[in-house]
């Protein structure tokens, strides 16, 4: 299912629902380019709420986020990870390249 996007003053928060995995990368894409546009905003939070597990090419999706955003000098946050997830990213050393909120 594509990201969904809820913009909440001068943040915006991409809402990630079902396996975020290589099938995903076109909406996530999408999606993550109409917040990196909205000049308004200064931080985007990836909500993992509804996300079940995730791949490397996820991975890889938010590392490239992460870099466009900081050219474009706004913040970026991963949230409501749930354990396995959490796992992944804490394997991959996010924990220590993002901020985590669960």
């Amino acid at each position: 299912m594509k990201p969904l996007i809820k913009i909440e003053g001068t943040t915006g928060r991409l809402m990630l629902i079902g396996q975020f995995d290589f099938n995903m990368h076109k909406d996530f894409r999408q999606a993550s380019q109409e917040l990196l546009d909205n000049h308004s905003i200064n931080e985007i939070v990836v909500d993992f709420d509804q996300v079940p597990f995730l791949d490397s090419s996820a991975l890889g999706m938010l590392l490239l986020l992460k870099e466009r955003a900081a050219a474009q000098k706004k913040t970026m946050v991963l949230s409501n990870c749930h354990e396995t997830v959490q796992q992944v990213l804490e394997i991959a050393c996010f924990n220590k390249m993002f901020t985590i909120l669960r």
